[in-house]
């Protein structure tokens, strides 16, 4: 069926009418609102139709979920969750000595922050595969924030008090958003800038442990490539090659026994205890051979006993307080972002949902707590949750059996760790930060989206050549540019006819669709808003410019009607009205005629009470882009100057 054949209705009754929805009250659409904002998860909807007593029972298990499946709980569990338990704290002790050091604080502070944390989650979180405890991004951002106005050597008394109030605030802004339904934030962080500002930091991560590995006394407290290049080479006299050929091969061990892994998933456990073992062989290795009077640098002595308390240790007073407050944000952002992204990973694995509201809430009371009991930044690593995944567990018992494991360690075993080598600490950091590089997923969006890859490596080379902060501050600006220009320079289409149908579709993407001749039909694939509005006004002018071109140079029919289609357009505002107005008076003194299709709801509403549908005419709106075009073709045909006769009055009935 060619164009030619569009011809309107012998009956007016015959055309289906746009309808106009009954007005509602002001304070129920602003519920509706909120609502969708705030709880769009629904989260009171089991409290409905209960009794009080169950009103209170759901409630408790809401913010301490492990009243929920605790009875529940079977033998079977217990006993994947005490192996999944002492895998992981085989993981988490080198990884928490070794990422305290990365931070600049003592490395007793990582096995306090295994210990309090994971004991907090357990009661308050919702993820059942989380393993709780600190990771290399955050320890990374707080030595470099908190050492730009502290200097650890000088002060290290304060930098400590710094740290533990930089994780009290973290963990107050993260409580603070999940009681407020605020968790939406983390969203603006796009999959690409988490990609580049990772990869980065890992990058940047991998770098300072060249320190360790090359046995160095001295180093950089720059985080950029440029500088720690600067003084590794500027050292190359100070280099020890026992430390060296030491961290690259436990480094070796430690990729080979991962790939490994990865290759034959059931010796999963091969690579959880590569680390533990790596300390071990390290220590026997020093210890035996006397290396640390040859320049291989020990731990040292490890205080022994649980977690002491700090809560007089917080630092509330100027000028250092709004440093504690910027630290704790910021490192809070990047902790809670990770934790909610791998969560909602292995939830979605075992087909379970986790509430991203309700674990900033255990986030931010374990990071409380735990800057209360000398621990510094916590969360949900990637590395540790995976283990703990693959190692079986059921709940989040796992967590206390690891905390349980890391306090026997440190009652019992920490003198053991006298005689650890920095450099093996330092391979162990190597080894986690690798994987965080993914390389795959930069391929990937070069593949698909080319402005996320530009995202992408913006965060990477802002991160690597600037800072960490610097690379933060670039990720987040530049998904936000992405979400303003999506929003203030929306897609506009040309519909054209497929053949032998009465649909229409985007030239673009269907090239044998045909312009109908006479009438410019456009599509708008965006709420219209004050961002947008001036915009659209100009771009619906030069499409019906270059319309009149393509006439011209083709010799077909002049353009006598353009047609919007509204399908896509969810919202407007006063200021997509008055562009409306204005688009309107363009196509007039043009002599042409404008005419709406499939305006939604929310739409024809408020364009019913700004009184444009009385300005444009109740006649030119329609309910489908078919019959505006059957209409306009009918008009074009018959010459007549109105397509309904008698419509006003059906439209006033409305």
């Amino acid at each position: 069926m060619g164009n030619s054949d569009y011809v309107h209705p012998s009956n007016v009754e015959c055309s289906h009418r746009v309808a106009i929805p009954p007005p509602q009250p002001f304070l129920k659409t602003l519920k509706y609102s909120l609502k969708e904002t705030f709880f769009p998860d629904d989260p009171l909807r089991q409290f409905k139709n209960q009794p009080p007593s169950r009103k209170f029972k759901l409630g408790l298990q809401y913010f301490l979920p492990f009243l929920e499946w605790v009875p529940r709980y079977t033998l079977d569990f217990l006993k994947s969750d005490l192996i999944a338990g002492i895998t992981i704290a085989s993981l988490a002790i080198p990884q928490g000595i070794s990422y305290a050091k990365l931070a600049n604080l003592p490395p007793i502070l990582g096995l306090y922050s295994s210990f309090v944390p994971p004991l907090v989650y357990s009661l308050m979180g919702s993820s059942r595969d989380l393993a709780v405890g600190t990771v290399a991004v955050a320890s990374l951002l707080t030595a470099a924030m908190l050492g730009d106005e502290v200097n650890v050597k000088e002060n290290p008394k304060l930098y400590l008090h710094l740290a533990f109030t930089a994780a009290f605030f973290a963990g107050v802004f993260q409580a603070c958003l999940g009681v407020f339904r605020l968790g939406f934030i983390v969203d603006f962080l796009s999959h690409a800038t988490i990609v580049g500002f990772m990869a980065g930091a890992a990058t940047v991560v991998c770098l300072q442990q060249l320190k360790g590995i090359l046995g160095l006394d001295h180093f950089t407290h720059g985080t950029d490539l440029v500088s720690v290049m600067r003084s590794v080479f500027s050292q190359t006299h100070q280099w020890r090659w026992e430390s060296g050929v030491l961290g690259c091969c436990f480094l070796f061990f430690l990729i080979s026994t991962r790939y490994f892994s990865k290759i034959r998933p059931k010796f999963f456990w091969i690579s959880a205890i590569a680390p533990l073992t790596s300390v071990i062989l390290g220590s026997l290795l020093v210890y035996l051979t006397h290396a640390e009077k040859h320049g291989v640098q020990v731990i040292g002595e490890l205080k022994k006993g649980l977690n002491p308390p700090s809560f007089g240790d917080l630092v509330f007073v100027s000028p250092y307080l709004t440093l504690a407050v910027k630290t704790g944000i910021i490192t809070g952002v990047i902790a809670m972002a990770e934790g909610i992204a791998v969560g909602r990973s292995f939830a979605m694995f075992k087909n379970y949902n986790i509430d991203g509201n309700k674990e900033l809430i255990a986030f931010g009371m374990m990071n409380i707590v735990g800057s209360c009991t000398s621990c510094y930044l916590t969360t949900g690593p990637f590395s540790r949750s995976a283990v703990n995944y693959n190692a079986g567990c059921k709940t989040a018992v796992s967590n206390i059996v690891m905390a349980i494991t890391v306090m026997f360690t440190l009652l019992f075993l920490t003198p053991l760790f006298h005689y650890t080598p920095l450099v093996v600490l330092s391979a162990i950091i190597i080894s986690a930060m690798l994987r965080l590089i993914d390389y795959e997923a930069a391929i990937h969006l070069w593949k698909v989206d080319k402005f996320d890859f530009l995202v992408c490596m913006s965060a990477y080379i802002g991160v690597v050549f600037g800072s960490v902060q610097m690379g933060l501050v670039i990720a987040i600006a530049i998904s936000l540019l992405r979400v303003l220009l999506f929003i203030a320079r929306p897609k506009t289409l040309v519909l054209g006819n497929i053949p032998n149908s009465k649909i229409f579709r985007n030239v673009e993407q269907y090239p044998n669709a045909n312009n109908v001749p006479g009438i410019l039909i456009l599509k708008i694939d965006a709420p219209i808003y004050f961002a947008n509005s001036s915009y659209l006004r100009e771009r619906i002018a030069r499409w019906i410019d270059e319309e009149e071109d393509r006439i011209k140079s083709s010799g077909e029919n002049s353009l006598q009607y353009v047609i919007l289609d509204m399908s896509a357009i969810g919202n407007i505002d006063t200021s997509g009205i008055s562009m409306l107005e204005e688009v309107k008076k363009i196509i007039d003194r043009r002599g042409f005629k404008l005419v709406l299709a499939n305006p939604g709801g929310e739409v024809i509403k408020k364009l019913n009470k700004s009184k444009f549908i009385a300005i444009l005419g109740q006649e030119w709106i329609y309910l489908t882009v078919g019959e505006a075009v059957g209409a306009c073709n009918y008009m074009l045909q018959t010459s007549k100057p109105n397509p309904m006769k008698g419509e006003a009055e059906t439209w006033n009935a409305v």
